[in-house]
């Protein structure tokens, strides 16, 4: 018996740690020293916190956050701080420098200017220090003889205030979004988009394991989770009732012989819950395509002219935001995707036209030598969204129309990234949804569609290139991996589907006799759905 609880206990916390733990999630806290906490680092076994009210560099126990060591800061503002093995590195706000720093008595061995006029952050990434700018967005690695900038990209948002080097990539804070991004420090794109912990993020550093946040207004430092086996997480949950209408209306001399209705039916997935669905009429049958995606079938026969036909599916729904924390170096490789996704979803279609000698020399200079799953989906996504500008030209044009022209519409968009993608040997799909415009109970008469790829360990990952036509690091990334809570997705295929053809959310398809017209009214409202009390 005694086995048997020791077994369910250790269950009971794997399960814990797999469930519950994600990147950014906090773990420990402990509080700041003082009032007036900005930079952070850790020198492989104290924190140092700088703190500008009491002129401070404090070494701190990270378990307990009993204080070990003070001394004194360079200057009357110490502001980012940095451990390069040996020595400390700090940033005084006046005076514009960053001073090295003995950490037993805080003795001043060298200083050079700061590259920027804003330098807050600062990191050492092994061989040299990077700056993080709160006023002109920038990360820039400098020259440790003067100080000078040698490289700069971007900064993930418009207030960088703490960076970290984790070996492989920064971790930046940012304080207006409060939030913290993973970054590439080869490109500065971000990868990872996490909540901060509290309501004015500063400093980070990472310890080998855990990332560490000091937060001013709180006067707390947090211990977080950088890396688990939690693929996302979900919040900003909205329960809704949406009815998609579907009307034909019939004019003319003559009558409809034949009309098939079909409604793209929403299933269960990690970011949604489908409570109920109904139908009128009720009389429906529910085929699937080659794509296993489920259709409500409305059938017709016979309709004299000037009737109207309304068909209507009303489900009642749980959506959720979702973000997904995918680690390229956990992608794993081409190979590692399943037999059966990877023949299905790199087949060519007629909008995609990968075989076209245009699209497979583009896709060449896009990809070029990357093996990298995410790497390559990145790549095009990129290339996608500087290539296009959106805009509704009519009609559906295939990939390679529509990247000689410049412009597209969000299913064109859809078709060229899905186009490159499955050129290069990574499956892609589409996926459409009925759209929340604006108010809670809004109606949608435009509808979305957008990208998915495989990456191998995690999955069908969303990659709207439309959406992430951004100036802002950040901005782009919300468009990989992360999905609002505005969306109701009814279908999901690779194209040409043959109840659906290229259309989502609903088709038709019917006969007639000579000179009858019918004209097709298709749209989506959403109404919020109380939880009853």
């Amino acid at each position: 018996m005694r086995k048997v609880f020791i077994i369910f206990v250790l269950l009971a916390i794997c399960t814990s740690t797999i469930v519950f733990s994600y990147s950014g999630k906090i773990v420990h806290e402990i509080p700041t020293p003082y009032k007036r906490s900005t930079g952070l680092t850790f020198d492989g076994k104290h924190l140092w916190v700088a703190d500008y009210q009491k002129h401070m560099l404090i070494a701190i126990n990270p378990k307990t956050g009993e204080t070990v060591r003070e001394i004194p800061s360079p200057g009357l503002w110490p502001l980012g701080l940095a451990w390069d093995g040996s020595h400390l590195w700090n940033i005084d706000k006046y005076q514009r420098r960053i001073f090295k720093i003995d950490p037993d008595n805080g003795t001043i061995l060298s200083a050079i200017g700061t590259p920027s006029a804003s330098s807050e952050g600062l990191t050492w990434d092994g061989n040299t220090l990077w700056v993080a700018d709160s006023r002109s967005d920038e990360i820039m690695k400098i020259d440790l003889s003067d100080g000078t900038a040698v490289k700069t990209f971007s900064a993930p948002d418009s207030d960088v205030r703490g960076i970290t080097y984790d070996g492989t990539y920064f971790w930046c804070t940012d304080r207006i979004k409060d939030e913290i991004y993973m970054v590439d420090p080869n490109n500065g794109e971000v990868i990872i988009i996490t909540d901060a912990p509290g309501p004015f993020t500063r400093g980070i550093t990472w310890d080998g394991q855990y990332l560490w946040n000091v937060d001013y207004q709180t006067n707390t430092i947090y211990q977080l989770v950088s890396r688990d086996d939690e693929l996302y997480t979900l919040k900003d949950k909205r329960k809704a009732k949406i009815t998609v209408s579907h009307t034909a209306r019939i004019f003319g001399k003559g009558n409809l012989h034949n009309l098939d209705v079909y409604f793209a039916l929403p299933e269960k997935s990690p970011a949604q819950k489908i409570l109920s669905k109904s139908f009128d009429p009720e009389s429906y049958d529910v085929v699937k395509d080659r794509w296993n995606q489920p259709f409500a079938h409305f059938q017709y026969q016979n309709i004299a002219s000037e009737a109207a036909l309304h068909s209507i599916m009303t489900v009642e729904a749980e959506v959720n935001a979702i973000s997904y924390f995918i680690f390229p170096d956990k992608c794993g490789t081409l190979k590692d995707i399943p037999k059966d996704i990877r023949e299905d979803y790199t087949a060519d279609g007629s909008k995609y036209q990968i075989n076209d000698p245009y699209m497979q020399d583009l896709v060449k200079k896009v990809v070029g030598d990357e093996k990298n799953p995410y790497w390559i989906a990145r790549k095009i996504f990129d290339h996608v969204r500087k290539t296009l500008e959106y805009k509704l030209e009519g009609g559906w044009n295939t990939a390679p129309v529509v990247l000689k022209r410049g412009t597209g519409s969000c299913s064109e968009y859809s078709f060229c990234f899905i186009s490159l993608c499955r050129a290069a040997g990574l499956p892609a799909r589409y996926v459409g949804s009925i759209v929340v415009r604006g108010d809670d109970a809004s109606l949608d008469g435009v509808f979305h569609r957008w990208p998915q790829v495989y990456l191998p360990n995690y999955g069908w990952i969303h990659m709207d290139p439309q959406g992430g036509d951004e100036e802002k690091p950040r901005d782009r990334a919300m468009s990989i991996g992360h999905l609002s809570n505005r969306f109701l997705i009814t279908t999901q295929g690779g194209g040409d589907s043959e109840y659906m053809g290229w259309y989502y959310n609903t088709d038709e398809k019917y006969t007639t006799d000579p000179q009858v017209r019918v004209e097709i009214d298709s749209y989506g409202e959403w109404e919020p759905l109380e939880d009853a009390e």
